[in-house]
């Protein structure tokens, strides 16, 4: 890990002489920083970079990246696909009833 982030730092990010793996990508920007606070919860650290600056070949296209340290991987992905296991049956929302007409005045 690399220990000398400036101050402005408010992450640490992975090393980048260290092996870094792809673990995530999408063409959505909201859906990569919530996958990156699931990794930031879990305690792994990790790096979101814009996926057109890495892939040279096909530089009109957008999206994100998260890579992690290559031995977080294995962990990284199981914390991804919990997340993604997660259905809307475990939403706590309340239920609202939808009323089809109004109710008699008294």
């Amino acid at each position: 890990m690399a220990e000398g982030n400036s101050a402005g730092d408010a992450q640490p990010r992975p090393d980048p002489r260290e092996k870094l793996v792809k673990v995530f990508e999408s063409e959505q920007e909201p859906e990569a920083l919530v996958v990156k606070g699931l990794l930031d919860s879990a305690g792994i650290d990790s790096d979101l970079t814009s996926a057109s600056l890495v892939q040279d070949a096909f530089p009109g296209l957008g999206g994100m990246i998260l890579l992690v340290r290559e031995e977080d991987a294995e962990a990284a992905r199981r914390v991804i696909a919990e997340g993604q296991r997660s259905s809307p049956e475990d939403d706590d929302t309340a239920e609202i009833q939808i009323i089809e007409e109004p109710p008699p005045q008294a």
